[in-house]
């Protein structure tokens, strides 16, 4: 298959991660987690625009809130918080928190992960336990309703990372990167519930980090330690396309454009990797249409 590399102007992050499509405006958003910025890109003006998040060490990932324009739901180290953005401002402000791990005056050692909405706008997202290079097997998946309390999805997970729902067959994936897996679950849409876990990919030689999904079923794994995005039909198991890129550290997918057929790949130049690694780039020409993303009830 012949499919097309560009990078996105001014997309430079040091850590880029958690792209979200918001279908609504045409825009791309994603995070730069260490540095606790926001950025913006903006289709229709092929420009990409960033804010510092206002008193915040770190920012995991960036959802728009469903009927608030300028609100955004984004992983804050141990909670989610409200951020009022117009998207163009280089500072965003902190409203309020929505929900936190933090229990009183306690250090609490969760930082958020990766975290999407699901079809009802139920917000998913993991977590990390104590520093990135200690390995604890003590974070966990959450999932966050609207009006429900707080539901532990899955223990022992080392570094939550990719989320992607299948809305056909009603399945969803997951990845813990330590684990370096796929896993499928049986999603119940109606309680949000997962069931019936299956290992789908499994590739030691390269760190799984997020994923995304496109509407013919099949996933696509970034990789942090690979230059590659892989293609993988589920059902099969099997690779069906290596998307090769200029940056060694991927770490996120969605699609997006007017016709939902650019796949956006978020990557990291940690470890003082090389230019161009920490852009974002964009990759045509790959025949597949990828689902709406949802926007974050709260």
């Amino acid at each position: 298959m012949s499919y097309r590399v560009e990078q996105v102007n001014d997309s430079y992050a040091f850590l880029g991660e958690g792209p979200h499509w918001d279908t609504e405006t045409q825009n791309l958003y994603f995070v730069d987690i260490p540095n606790s910025t926001l950025l913006r890109y903006d289709y229709k003006e092929n420009k990409t625009y960033r804010a510092k998040v206002e008193n915040e060490k770190q920012t995991s990932f960036i959802i728009p809130v469903e009927g608030e324009v300028g609100k955004f739901a984004v992983g804050c180290s141990s909670r989610v918080a409200i951020v009022a953005w117009d998207g163009v401002a280089p500072i965003a402000k902190v409203e309020r928190t929505a929900y936190t791990l933090q229990q009183g005056d306690e250090v609490c050692r969760h930082k958020f992960n990766d975290g999407k909405a699901d079809l009802r706008g139920r917000l998913f997202t993991g977590t990390i336990y104590g520093e990135f290079s200690e390995s604890n097997p003590l974070a966990e998946l959450y999932r966050f309703e609207k009006g429900q309390p707080m539901a532990v999805i899955r223990k022992g997970v080392t570094l939550s990372n990719g989320l992607a729902w299948n809305e056909k067959t009603n399945k969803f994936y997951y990845i813990d990167s330590k684990d370096c897996e796929v896993t499928e679950y049986d999603y119940d849409l109606e309680t949000g519930a997962i069931s019936n876990p299956k290992v789908v990919f499994k590739n030691t030689e390269h760190l799984p980090d997020g994923m995304t999904i496109d509407t013919e079923g099949n996933i696509y794994i970034a990789t942090f330690t690979g230059h590659t995005v892989y293609k993988v039909n589920p059902s099969t198991q099997e690779i069906l396309l290596a998307i090769k890129l200029p940056a060694k550290q991927i770490t996120s997918v969605a699609f997006g454009g007017p016709n939902l057929d650019i796949l956006y790949v978020t990557s990291s130049s940690y470890n003082d990797e090389p230019s161009p690694a920490g852009y974002t780039f964009k990759v045509t020409g790959l025949g597949a249409k990828g689902f709406p993303m949802r926007k974050v009830r709260i």
